[in-house]
């Protein structure tokens, strides 16, 4: 291998983390062609995962080490939200049993299509853009935390690939309540709920007055109200559309009269 081969390898090398990916796409753009990729491979200095991926040789492929090449090296702003986002944030036990594996990505960037061919142990699933009209942000090392918490979006560890952006806790409630459809999804969001005791009602203001979702709205507003939290007293609802008829989530369910929404009525049996 020529030295200067020798040296771009070295630089590769060094910008990957042992759980970190790279694309094809990527190395192209800074010159690592098919042929230098090949015999990087054939010297046993990579492996290729997935066809248009490749990582470090004896790495571990990790859901967080994928996350972080799409936020870091491929510049998409898709962020951790919803269902996965509270799971990681540490409400894992409120959520239902054999259906925390997948990670939920929001965001408007396309997702390439070599992430849905590796072989994680997790699924990624990319939810769209949200509920959100908030204006999309970069998440480079310039943006800083406060720009990223007006989105309601931080920065969080993970233990082998550096930090990721994720939602934060009151952004994750209302994502996941956009993505609720049925009993199941309400009985998951509620016992969520019960949780959530240190909710920051101006954060939670911004993201209602931003939230398109009506459905998202009625259902956080009505379960938050149910579980009778101290923030919940401080949150004010002036100014967000809340829309005009009823919703219903559930057949034959109990309408809540002051947020026009049907919900299931034996919520306080699946509390249990």
């Amino acid at each position: 291998m020529s030295d200067q081969n020798e040296s771009k390898l070295n630089r590769l090398l060094t910008g990957l983390s042992d759980t970190g990916v790279v694309s094809s796409r990527w190395l192209r753009a800074h010159g690592y062609y098919s042929s230098l990729l090949a015999r990087y491979v054939a010297s046993g200095w990579l492996v290729s995962p997935a066809r248009g991926v490749y990582m470090r040789k004896g790495g571990s492929l990790e859901w967080e080490g994928v996350v972080s090449t799409l936020q870091r090296t491929e510049g998409l702003s898709l962020h951790v939200g919803g269902r996965f986002a509270l799971a990681w944030l540490g409400y894992e036990h409120y959520l239902r049993l054999g259906e925390a594996a997948v990670v939920t990505l929001y965001g408007p960037d396309r997702m390439p299509g070599w992430v849905y061919k590796l072989p994680l142990v997790e699924r990624i699933e990319h939810c769209g853009k949200g509920p959100f009209d908030l204006p999309v942000i970069p998440f480079t090392d310039e943006t800083t935390d406060q720009a990223l918490l007006d989105q309601a979006l931080e920065r969080r560890e993970a233990v082998q690939s550096g930090v990721l952006v994720c939602s934060t806790p009151e952004r994750a409630m209302l994502e996941l309540c956009d993505q609720a459809s049925d009993a199941g999804g309400v009985y998951e969001v509620d016992a969520l709920m019960q949780g959530m005791a240190t909710l920051r009602p101006q954060r939670l203001e911004m993201l209602l007055r931003h939230c398109h979702s009506i459905k998202a709205k009625r259902l956080f507003l009505a379960l938050a109200e149910r579980h009778g939290h101290a923030w919940f007293s401080h949150l004010s609802v002036k100014g967000v559309n809340l829309g005009r008829g009823k919703r219903s989530l559930v057949p034959g369910g109990r309408l809540h009269s002051k947020y026009q929404i049907v919900l299931p009525g034996d919520l306080d049996e699946q509390l249990g």
